[in-house]
């Protein structure tokens, strides 16, 4: 990892990391390195956050991992405590919002194919091919408005063709969706959008929930690899990407 922005001397009150790609490496595990050292930090009584973009049926493999910390999950639009299996608190995306998005972003990337987290629920359309969540829906609807009936955590969206790459699906959703939604992705190669309501991100959550422990951005450090990653690792002032 590269040092984005480093302040010295000080120890942190609390730690914001995302988990895959940073502490969860590619091959699907967390080292006992890595165990040991979040380990220490919580002892010395340092706040623990796992802020990640995974919904909360995917945290079971942190629960096994740790028994400390809370949950930051679908990119900051939940609070959840994963040892007890609690949901503590949402930021949703409103169906309109949701179905918006949607109608905005068929018209500027017309193969574009859509899923959905409502819940602990994932729904898609059958144009949408996942790549994790396979066998979670195995019918899909023929159009995602179908399956829009309730609040969201985000929504995906997706080239199954690769037409477009999640740059490019980057550069004209976040156009297309200003004031509507907040838009980022987690894999440049992977033509897949993830959508979260408007102003929700893993640094406006991650800000909130420091702020009622009473810390501020000087008493925080993150971790983070992705773009999903940037707004909390541009908040803390030490952040490690």
């Amino acid at each position: 990892m590269s040092v984005l922005k480093t302040v010295t001397g000080k120890r942190p009150k609390l730690i914001g990391t995302d988990l895959d790609g940073t502490i969860v490496a590619h091959y699907g595990f967390i080292s006992e390195r890595t165990k040991i050292a979040f380990a220490a930090a919580h002892a010395a009584g340092i706040e623990i956050y796992f802020v990640t973009g995974r919904p909360i049926r995917w945290m079971v493999e942190i629960k096994e991992n740790f028994n400390f910390g809370l949950g930051i999950c679908a990119n900051g639009a939940m609070l959840y405590d994963f040892i007890k299996g609690d949901v503590l608190e949402e930021w949703l995306f409103s169906v309109e919002a949701q179905l918006e998005t949607v109608k905005r972003l068929r018209e500027v990337i017309p193969p574009v194919s859509f899923a959905t987290e409502i819940g602990a629920n994932f729904h898609r359309e059958k144009d949408y091919v996942p790549r994790w969540d396979i066998g979670a829906d195995n019918v899909g609807v023929n159009k995602i408005e179908e399956a829009i009936t309730a609040p969201a955590l985000k929504m995906l969206a997706r080239c199954s063709d690769g037409e477009f790459s999640s740059d490019e699906m980057l550069a004209l959703a976040s156009k297309a969706l200003a004031g509507i939604a907040t838009v980022t992705h987690s894999n440049s190669t992977d033509s897949l959008l993830e959508i979260s309501a408007d102003g929700v991100s893993k640094g406006a959550t991650l800000s909130k929930i420091a702020a009622r422990h009473g810390f501020t951005a000087d008493d925080c450090v993150t971790f983070g690899d992705n773009p999903n990653d940037f707004s909390m690792l541009s908040w803390a002032s030490r952040s490690w990407g």
